[in-house]
């Protein structure tokens, strides 16, 4: 296995291999980011759907089937923060996004294969830049490109997100390197590349921390928060789901979609798949699985082939080198301790915010997460999982 098959790079990881700053759109689309590029301007003047109702729809059908992947990459990005903002910039939600939104909203999401809808990867993966080109990705040196209503805010938690998946690149191309390594029978290799995935976790760590510099839970729940939103299980959508005008595929029917939520990152799934990790069945395990749908195309298929040609954990298992097992089963408690802690910050974000409110489910994270029931029960799934 090599990342270069997935589009991802020991360097960048999961962010894209190009910076959204230097992809020009067609002038067939030269509206539709003059409005993403002052979104924040027309959010608050309370009314968003009445300027974005203005937008032509550029009939982008057969553009985003011929046209490259990074300026299909870019429109998604625009135009998932309009649509976003469209359903959820104002105080009630409508139940219909209109043709002039939904139809190229739905032409792009289908080149990609993903979902017309914010995802991930389009509000961390593709929705960054450097200031300084020759510089490294690093939290000084670089800024969230396409924003809602902005601020240090909103920026910051994007912005600790690239640089944590950044520093991911090691970890998966040292997973994709431990393939091959498990299957040639070379212990001294693999404990070499497990150590270092050790300390890249450390350096993960090191930017998690900073999370509440500055991105204050109260203003992330109330002011970026909400716009990241989905339509599945939403109460405020009394259909179920958002109905989308025009297209004729979906048949005027609501679509219940999940909502972006740090849990479509791939690392830890890819983690999982490299070290062979299961967790019995439970909604949380249901929606952690369910999210994988929503993940860039190229990713599901690295997690999917790590889970098919990883041999590691019978390679460790059968050693009789204790330091190559204790280095295994310090990088399966990284992955376990990281999504424990991106666990913690939404009690803290979400759980802490949500029970002060009355009618809110304070178990239940961005996208749907039954984030908190289910928690130790996966923490202690994992601990069962370590190498003896």
């Amino acid at each position: 296995m090599e990342l270069e098959h997935y589009g991802m790079s020991r360097e960048r990881g999961y962010l894209s291999h190009y910076e959204i700053d230097q992809v020009t759109l067609p002038s067939q689309l030269a509206s539709v980011v003059e409005a993403a590029g002052n979104l924040s301007g027309l959010l608050s003047t309370g009314r968003v759907r009445h300027w974005l109702d203005q937008l032509d729809d550029p009939g982008l059908e057969d553009w985003s089937k011929e046209a490259p992947e990074e300026e299909v990459r870019t429109a998604m990005v625009h135009y998932s923060f309009l649509v976003q903002a469209y359903v959820w910039g104002e105080a009630t939600p409508p139940p219909h996004l209109p043709a002039n939104l939904a139809r190229p909203m739905v032409a792009i999401a289908d080149r990609l294969g993903q979902a017309p809808l914010l995802p991930y990867s389009a509000y961390v993966l593709d929705n960054w830049a450097r200031l300084d080109k020759s510089g490294p990705i690093t939290l000084d040196n670089i800024y969230m490109y396409q924003n809602f209503a902005g601020g240090d805010d909103e920026n910051w938690f994007v912005m600790i997100h690239v640089a944590i998946e950044a520093e991911a690149g090691v970890l998966l191309d040292n997973a994709a390197r431990l393939v091959t390594v498990a299957k040639q029978g070379d212990e001294a290799e693999a404990e070499r590349l497990l150590v270092e995935m050790d300390e890249a976790w450390e350096r993960i760590y090191t930017h998690f921390a900073r999370m509440t510099e500055r991105c204050d839970p109260y203003v992330y729940f109330h002011r970026v928060r909400p716009y990241i939103h989905g339509w599945a299980n939403n109460p405020a959508l009394e259909s179920g789901g958002l109905i989308y005008e025009g297209v004729e595929k979906l048949g005027e029917k609501p679509q219940a979609l999940r909502g972006q939520t740090g849990s479509q990152s791939s690392i830890v799934p890819a983690m999982d798949a490299l070290f062979q990790v299961g967790h019995s069945d439970d909604p949380l395990k249901h929606f952690l699985d369910e999210l994988h749908a929503y993940r860039p195309v190229q990713h599901r298929k690295f997690i999917e082939d790590l889970a098919a040609q990883s041999t590691l954990r019978d390679f460790v298992g059968k050693s009789g080198k204790q330091s190559l097992k204790d280095a295994f089963n310090a990088c399966l408690n990284q992955s376990a301790r990281f999504r424990t802690r991106h666990l913690e910050y939404a009690a803290s974000y979400i759980n802490k915010q949500a029970g002060s409110i009355v009618g809110n489910d304070p178990d239940v994270g961005t996208g749907g997460t039954p984030f908190m029931r289910y928690l130790k029960k996966h923490r202690d799934e994992n601990a069962a999982q370590l190498v003896r």
